[in-house]
């Protein structure tokens, strides 16, 4: 820290943040869904992939009918 400095952080610091997560871009950076993406109108349960040999159609079996299961793992 610099003499005189109350240790606060910065105004513009605090703005830059509040930015990135109200403007979805932290969702896109991070690749995480958006919370409207979690879940759909035919799917109310928390989309978990529980066998790592099979994501690939536990993905496409979470997502029928929401996003597809590549645009899930590109996000």
């Amino acid at each position: 820290m610099s003499g005189g400095s109350t240790g606060e952080r910065p105004f513009s610091d605090i703005i830059t943040r509040w930015l990135f997560v109200s403007t979805g871009l932290a969702y896109d950076v991070f690749g995480t869904p958006r919370p409207n993406e979690y879940f759909t109108q035919d799917r109310q349960q928390v989309p978990l992939v529980n066998d790592r040999f099979s994501a690939k159609q536990e993905l496409e079996d979470l997502t029928k009918g929401g996003i597809t299961a590549m645009q899930f793992i590109q996000r």
